[in-house]
């Protein structure tokens, strides 16, 4: 295990030995799968509805893989990427739903 986590660059001398680079793939697999079921929600979804749910969903995983690359590279760079991509998610969201709840009427 530890090849592996050292040919992704997070195993190694200044790891300390921890489990931190465990828990980084780890997590990024978690995200991975959660990527895929919510873009088989959004393909197969029977409504409207369900595939916007799915996309807002597929817009937080992103902001969570981009704030898990910056926890593992401690860089700031991708701070601005991760407010902007959560206020387009939440701008789409409110909208959708403005729509949604004026076509029910």
């Amino acid at each position: 295990m530890s090849g592996v986590l050292e040919a992704v660059g997070l195993g190694g001398a200044s790891d300390g030995g921890g489990w931190s680079g465990v828990l980084v793939l780890l997590a990024g697999a978690a995200l991975l799968v959660a990527g895929l079921c919510v873009l088989v929600r959004a393909v197969v979804g029977p409504t409207v509805l369900d595939r916007v749910v799915a996309l807002d969903a597929l817009v937080v995983v992103l902001v969570a893989a981009f704030g898990l690359q910056a926890a593992v590279t401690r860089s700031t760079a991708t701070l601005p990427v991760l407010v902007v991509l959560a206020l387009v998610g939440f701008v789409g969201s409110v909208s959708v739903a403005r729509f949604a709840a004026k076509e029910t009427r």
